[in-house]
């Protein structure tokens, strides 16, 4: 079982900002701006290339959570930044998909490769 499925069955302890019955919310350990939040949803997915056709509700869904978590730490206004990691190359560390929310400053273009 991965950490995040974990995280979601309450196993390991997370600072969570927003739950809801298909996603969890919480703030990253390892945060790269001021606001730095996990969105991910319930059902263990491992990466975006195993969504389907019937999963474009959810990740719509995840995109407006960020939305409206953004809008409640009130960085909406001022601008942020979501992201997706894609398997390894693309920075993917836990193989649950999540989406990232990062804010809370003036955020930098630093994606090139290693």
């Amino acid at each position: 079982m991965c950490v995040f499925c974990k995280i979601i069955k309450k196993e390991i302890p997370a600072n969570i900002v927003y739950e809801d019955v298909e996603i969890l919310a919480i703030k990253d350990v390892h945060p790269i701006a001021p606001i730095h939040i996990l969105i991910i949803p319930k059902r263990h997915i491992e990466t975006i290339n195993d969504l389907i056709e019937s999963d474009a509700g959810l990740t719509g869904k995840l995109i407006l959570t960020a939305k409206k978590i953004a809008q409640d730490l009130k960085i909406s206004e001022g601008g942020y930044k979501l992201l997706f990691r894609v398997g390894k190359n693309g920075g993917q560390e836990v193989p649950h998909i999540h989406l990232h929310l990062i804010g809370g400053a003036k955020l930098y273009e630093e994606i090139r490769p290693a």
